[in-house]
């Protein structure tokens, strides 16, 4: 069993790298799960906020090198609904990071003509925190290159089951209609309804699982997993996932 597991999950990496001449083959939406931040810190014997830390510094690279390859939108994971059940020094910790990353990098992106979003929920974030995050989306408001769409205090389920309620409201008050119900509706209640959905998710760290990110909107995305921790991700990591996504088919049920 174990012998089998193995190789499924080897078929998920490759060193061939990006087809240059396959730019219409590029992923127009890229998610991220970053995940090992913890892990790196811990092989190295150090405090888990220094994984984070590192973690941060590896997003400006890949990035810039999206930008460069020509993804439209690249979504990123940075804390889960779930998160909160951390020590409360390190969800501190974590609550930092957006004002430091943007304190720092806020100027590259918009010299890189990159337009800031957050997908997520607003309650319980600090006010530092919010602050930093919509004076990024405020100040790149008008930029038309690639989307970086942070999901902060973002939960899948509580998004749908939010969107459910703002549909079940509707239908109560008369403004729709139970047969007025679809896909395409409740698309425009998710929190993703100005984006198409994700081409491919990646995830670092060796683990399988989506953990709450994106479940509807990742039906039929590609997906690609490496045993690569966060703060050890590169751009040659990122372009090995773009050179398996160009060689997947995609048949949405069909043949």
């Amino acid at each position: 069993m174990l012998e089998k597991f193995s190789k499924w999950k080897a078929s998920f990496s490759t060193n061939e790298p990006i087809d240059s001449k396959s730019v219409t083959e590029i992923p127009k939406h890229v998610a991220i799960i970053m995940d090992g931040n913890g892990r790196w810190a811990k092989q190295k014997g150090l405090p888990r906020i220094a994984g984070h830390r590192e973690g941060m510094k590896v997003i400006n690279k890949i990035v810039r090198q999206a930008n460069n390859l020509g993804v439209e939108i690249l979504t990123l994971y940075a804390f889960s609904t779930e998160n909160w059940k951390r020590p409360k020094t390190e969800v501190d910790y974590l609550m930092k990071l957006p004002e430091r990353f943007l304190g720092i990098e806020l100027p590259k992106l918009i010299e890189q003509n990159v337009k800031v979003r957050l997908m997520g929920s607003l309650e319980n974030l600090p006010e530092h925190t919010l602050l930093a995050v919509q004076k990024a989306v405020h100040e790149t408001r008008n930029n038309t290159g690639l989307v970086l769409n942070f999901a902060l205090n973002y939960g899948s389920r509580f998004e749908i089951l939010e969107a459910m309620k703002a549909i079940a409201q509707q239908v109560q008050s008369g403004q729709l209609k139970e047969q007025d119900i679809n896909e395409e509706l409740l698309n425009k209640y998710l929190m993703t309804s100005d984006l198409r959905d994700p081409d491919l998710l990646i995830r670092t760290s060796g683990e399988i699982r989506l953990s709450n990110f994106m479940l509807w909107q990742l039906a039929y995305s590609e997906f690609w997993f490496t045993d690569v921790l966060w703060p050890d991700f590169n751009e040659e990591h990122f372009a090995d996932a773009i050179a398996v996504y160009q060689k997947r088919a995609r048949r949405y049920g069909g043949i």
